[in-house]
């Protein structure tokens, strides 16, 4: 298992983010200033996008698994990756939604509640968004301190 950095042609790894991040323009908006890292276990299996958003402060904008290798551990591994790599950081954010499969393993990796920003998927996607069977309203930010 290989885990690496992608420094350009980031795009070519857009259906990976695609199935984490459904608005591809949300994307857009921090992809390039944001650092990819895939990996790769006989071939990509999951890859993810972090935002430096201040001193020491980083936020994990997107992180996917293929389903095939949901519960195998591919998604702790890129977040323990991000604890170790991120050396200066002292709070790592995460936003997603309010489902109990994504607080959840968030919460399994480390991550307390820190705040809600309302409405967030319905001010923000063009469409309804659903995760689990249930429609997506606010975003729910979790963070991980040393």
């Amino acid at each position: 298992m290989d885990i690496r950095k992608i420094t350009d042609r980031k795009k070519n790894y857009i259906d990976l983010l695609l199935l984490a991040d459904e608005s591809e323009n949300m994307i857009d908006e921090y992809l390039e200033r944001g650092e990819m890292f895939i990996l790769d276990d006989n071939g990509v299996k999951a890859e993810c996008v972090i935002t430096q958003e201040d001193d020491g402060v980083y936020e994990l904008k997107n992180i996917a698994v293929l389903p095939d290798y949901w519960r195998k551990g591919y998604g702790k591994k890129l977040i323990q990756f991000l604890f170790a790599y991120c050396s200066d950081c002292s709070a790592l954010f995460v936003g997603t939604g309010d489902c109990y499969s994504a607080l959840s393993f968030y919460k399994n990796c480390g991550f307390k509640e820190s705040h809600r920003a309302k409405n967030f998927f319905t001010d923000h996607y063009d469409h309804p968004m659903f995760e689990d069977g249930v429609q997506l309203v606010d975003m729910v930010y979790l963070k991980w301190e040393p």
